[in-house]
């Protein structure tokens, strides 16, 4: 009776132990996801001096983001598959320094194919290493509160820029960007790779297997050619791409089109008696926003439901463009609408994953995620060359946001009259 005692009192030890671990390791996934933020959220900086130093027009600069994220995301299959084999430390390790080494490599380039060989092949790659390795993990380590969990880590990604955005413009202006490129890129390799060395996949038996899940979640587990085979699977694939278009035009434009509306590097604004320049100001308080977000609405949809959420948060997007459109030379509206935009957009990094493993089960959930992240890269060609060379077609960018409000409105209306219909019946049939 004593031995029993005894047993019986190690299993509470045991899953307190392992529910404080999951709990640090979200917290070394969202610092890593931090170090990995800067190359896609405060490239519009950068944009104005890699045009001077390749003496290339604005879209073909462009593309070196657009190159970024396609790498990011359409090699996101096979390096999520490589993670569930080989253990996160060693290749999200590789990655946080990969992406660090891009910007290093970038600050002496004076070619246009340099700055794609650099900054767009080195942090693309990098960067999709982390990110796919670090959600796929954690949905694996909270299958009880998965949008909460990745949106956490996805909350990373947009904090890390938010703390970069001011210190990276100020050195900008003081010392040029070849040092800040530099100095920066050493930092970010050196934080992301000590985070990485602190990973670990969650044992096989896990705390939260014994919790029930709150959201509606497949009984079994589909591999990704049993997936890529589903109208479900490719509904979402569509939506994400024209969700993510959105996000990426407003982040990799913004520079150029606030130039065009009229404010530019000398505008300013007073926020609590502070002089503050507008375009920074703006991009940093798109990247409290764009991080809020996803945990934010990661939580509500756990409870609310994905699909409910999802055209609520969307439309809520498009709907925030609108308005900044109606008042684009005004620069206090600036910063507080294109906050609005990212608290609106940057949730499909919580939504996404959440709602595809609910539907295809957690076994394959990394690799499964990595091809649905692919439509962030269809995002990319979308929002940042054929943004700008619509622009350099047609001398305005009216005719870019229009299409961008259309989608997102689009979109959110999918959500709950295409996607939640499929997603019952499919569940439906996967219970059967």
């Amino acid at each position: 009776m004593a031995q029993t005692q005894v047993i019986d009192a190690a299993v509470p030890s045991q899953e307190t132990e392992l529910v404080s671990s999951r709990w640090f390791q979200l917290l070394m996934g969202f610092i890593v996801m931090m170090t990995i933020s800067s190359p896609q959220y405060v490239w519009t900086l950068f944009v104005p001096s890699f045009q001077r130093t390749t003496g290339s027009i604005l879209s073909e600069v462009q593309w070196t983001i657009t190159f970024l994220i396609v790498l990011q995301t359409w090699l996101s299959p096979m390096q999520g598959f490589l993670v569930e084999r080989l253990g996160p430390k060693l290749l999200i390790g590789l990655g946080a320094l990969m992406s660090g080494a891009g910007w290093i490599a970038s600050s002496t380039i004076t070619t246009i194919w340099g700055l794609y060989e650099t900054y767009g092949l080195l942090c693309g790659v990098g960067t999709g290493i982390v990110y796919i390795g670090i959600v796929g993990l954690m949905v694996k380590w909270f299958p009880d509160h998965r949008g909460f969990a990745t949106g956490t880590v996805a909350a990373g990604y947009g904090f890390g820029a938010m703390l970069t955005t001011f210190p990276i413009d100020g050195m900008l202006a003081a010392v040029g960007h070849q040092r800040t490129l530099v100095v920066f890129g050493a930092i970010f390799a050196a934080i992301g790779l000590i985070g990485a060395l602190l990973l670990k996949s969650p044992p096989k038996t896990k705390t939260a297997e014994r919790m029930p899940a709150s959201a509606a979640e497949s009984a079994r587990s589909y591999a990704p050619i049993a997936m890529l085979k589903t109208r479900v699977f490719w509904l979402m694939f569509v939506m994400m791409s024209m969700m993510s278009t959105g996000g990426l035009m407003v982040i990799t434009q913004f520079t150029s089109f606030a130039k065009s509306f009229g404010i530019d590097a000398k505008t300013t604004v007073v926020i609590f008696g502070l002089t503050l320049a507008a375009i920074p100001t703006a991009l940093t308080f798109d990247r409290i926003t764009n991080g809020l977000t996803r945990p934010f609405f990661g939580f509500v949809s756990d409870y609310l439901g994905r699909e409910n959420t999802m055209a609520l948060a969307f439309i809520l997007e498009g709907a925030a463009i609108f308005f900044m459109l109606q008042y684009r030379s005004d620069p206090y509206m600036l910063v507080v609408l294109s906050g609005l935009v990212f608290f609106g957009w940057g949730e499909i990094f919580s939504l996404f994953p959440s709602t595809l493993t609910d539907t295809f089960g957690t076994e394959y959930a990394i690799t499964n995620y990595g091809f649905l992240y692919m439509a962030q890269g269809v995002g990319s060609i979308l929002g940042a060359p054929v943004a700008a060379m619509i622009y350099e077609a047609t001398g305005s960018w009216l005719p870019v946001f229009g299409l961008v409000i259309a989608m997102d409105v689009l979109t959110g209306f999918l959500a709950l009259f295409a996607l939640k219909p499929q997603r019952r019946k499919w569940l439906a049939r996967a219970a059967g």
